[in-house]
This record gives C-alpha cells, sequence and structure tokens, in this order.
C-alpha cells in the first residue's frame, strides 16, 4: 500500500497535470491542512463544573489519542441563556494536523475508520465547498482503534475538514478521490 505522499507524487501529481492541464508541478492543488473540531456545549449544558471538567477532559484525551496531538479548547464568546453557556465556558476543542501528522491521520481515516463506521457508503459530494475543501461528519468517535469503546466515557461526535490548495470544487474532488477518498459519484 502506497503512502498518502507517495501515492500524491507518483500518481496524483500526473493525472491531475493531465486533466487539467498544469504545466508546473507546484501548481498541482495538495492538501494544506486537516482541522478537527468538536461541539460539547451539550453535554455540558445542565453540570455542575466539575462534571463539566470530566467530561471535556475526557472528551479531549480521546480527542488527543485520535490525533496524535494535543488540541485546544475553545471558549464561548459571550453568554447566552437558551443554551446554558456562559463567557469563557468551554464548549469545543479542535486541533490542526500538517505535515506527517496529517499524513498518518489521514491514511487512517481513509482506511480503518470510515469502512468502521455504521451504515457508511461513500462521502457525500454535498459535504465538498466552492473551493474543494471536504468536511466529513464523524458521528461516534468510537470508530478510531486508538479509543476502546468500553473505556470511553462519553460517545461524541466531530467534524474532519480537510482543507486544499484548490481553486474550484472540481479540482478538489477530483484530488482526493485520486488520493483514495471513498466518494460517491
Amino acid at each position: 500500500m502506497l503512502r498518502l505522499q507517495e501515492k500524491y507524487q507518483k500518481e496524483v501529481v500526473p493525472a491531475m497535470q493531465e486533466k487539467f492541464g498544469y504545466k508546473n508541478i507546484m501548481a498541482v492543488p495538495k492538501i494544506e491542512k486537516v482541522v478537527i473540531n468538536t461541539g460539547f456545549g451539550r453535554l455540558i449544558s445542565a453540570k455542575t463544573s466539575e462534571e463539566q471538567k470530566k467530561i471535556y477532559t475526557a472528551i479531549s484525551d480521546d480527542l488527543t489519542l485520535i490525533c496524535a496531538q494535543r488540541l485546544v479548547l475553545t471558549k464561548a464568546k459571550k453568554s447566552i441563556a437558551g443554551f446554558k453557556t456562559r463567557e469563557g465556558m468551554f464548549i469545543g476543542a479542535m486541533v490542526t494536523l500538517r505535515g506527517k501528522k496529517m499524513q498518518d491521520f489521514l491514511d487512517r481515516v481513509i482506511h480503518i475508520a470510515l469502512p468502521r463506521s455504521r451504515d457508511f457508503r461513500g462521502i457525500e459530494m454535498k459535504s465538498f465547498d466552492k473551493k474543494g475543501n471536504l468536511t466529513i461528519p464523524i458521528k461516534e468517535h468510537i470508530i478510531f482503534p486508538e479509543v476502546s469503546p468500553e473505556k470511553a466515557k462519553a460517545i461524541f461526535g466531530f467534524e474532519i475538514t480537510v482543507v486544499t490548495t484548490a481553486k474550484t470544487r472540481e479540482e478538489g474532488i477530483k484530488l482526493l478521490r485520486l488520493l483514495g477518498f471513498p466518494i460517491k459519484t
């Protein structure tokens, strides 16, 4: 099995140059970064501060295991009574992966996690934006082999956003399809 970087250089670049007519190799779109984020406002909204700390610590530990990188907790910018949030309260977490960690993570997502997810039939075309970036929703974090379902304190979902340097949606779709992402036709 070719690693993601090797596959990109040996197969994707020539195919993209042929399809879109790029003169220079540097003009071929590539994956710039992967952003993983989750919101746990709903899980902690009606809890005491001690219970909230336990929940977001458990979630951040699991997400750190999955991403192999420390994450950043995001705070609420303002208080909203309807959502029972206060300004400065932790309501989410995010991590940005680049380089080797990004490639390893995407390799695990494509070949291990997505096939393990329940009722998975491919990534929807509506998951792409106008610039060719892809956002994959993950309903249960326990599809990753790093997390033991028995030890998981709370099951949560998160989003994986694959940011590309593509200029159009069509270029982004073609790039990720050639890299092996299971995209529906």
